[in-house]
């Protein structure tokens, strides 16, 4: 799958991406992730992204004729591809949105700043409009990070035991909603005690908990 991302700091991604299971599963082609600098897009002698509202009101907003230059250029590469605007007034992301959106097509994300985006971006140029919390942020670049953090770990291969993805939290397939509690070595520190049952080697019986802890 690619992930292509549209912002004005394409720097910011750097550090993360490089680093752990998102750089294993691009060394390994599972996933591609191309950064691109919105300014690069802009027609201004100044590279300028933004402008004043109409109707007035305090800080800029993002205008559509860059990010609409954008969003083409990708799709010639990758007409498919989805396109997601983040703002904090769109549907609220979740683990079943990172499912299917791990089964569907490439992705462009959209990251926004200043006081907005023009809102033909989200009636036109984008198929779905994405937020990570009822939160403010400065920008769409965390969630950009989040949702392909989520979304990529989905994609066969790229987690190095694909079981872990059975059992961990919101899982849909399973009856519960959070994983069960874990410990690991020591079986004591400073008196916090490992639960017994986890210690007693009776499987059904520690499964029995787990799922107990887990509702």
């Amino acid at each position: 799958m690619q992930f292509d991302i549209i912002t004005i700091f394409p720097h910011i991604f750097k550090s993360y991406f490089s680093e752990s299971i998102i750089a294993r599963a691009q060394k390994e082609k599972l996933i591609q992730i191309k950064v691109h600098n919105l300014r690069d897009y802009s027609q201004d002698k100044h590279k300028r992204v933004d402008d004043t509202p109409y109707g007035g009101g305090a800080g800029m907003v993002m205008k559509v004729s860059p990010l609409y230059r954008a969003v083409e250029a990708i799709k010639k590469e990758k007409p498919k591809a989805k396109v997601i605007l983040f703002s904090a007034k769109g549907q609220k992301y979740t683990q079943v949105d990172a499912r299917r959106l791990a089964k569907g097509n490439d992705l462009i994300f959209i990251c926004g700043r200043y006081e907005g985006v023009d809102e033909r971006v989200a009636k036109h140029l984008a198929d779905e409009e994405l937020s990570v919390g009822n939160y403010v942020l400065t920008g769409g670049e965390i969630p950009a990070m989040v949702v392909l953090d989520s979304v990529a770990r989905l994609i066969p291969g790229v987690l190095g035991n694909p079981k872990s993805l059975e059992e961990e939290s919101f899982n849909v397939n399973t009856k519960t909603t959070l994983e069960y509690p874990q410990y690991t070595k020591p079986k004591e520190f400073r008196g916090w005690k490992v639960p017994e049952i986890l210690l007693s080697g009776n499987h059904e019986k520690i499964e029995q908990w787990r799922k107990e802890k887990s509702k």
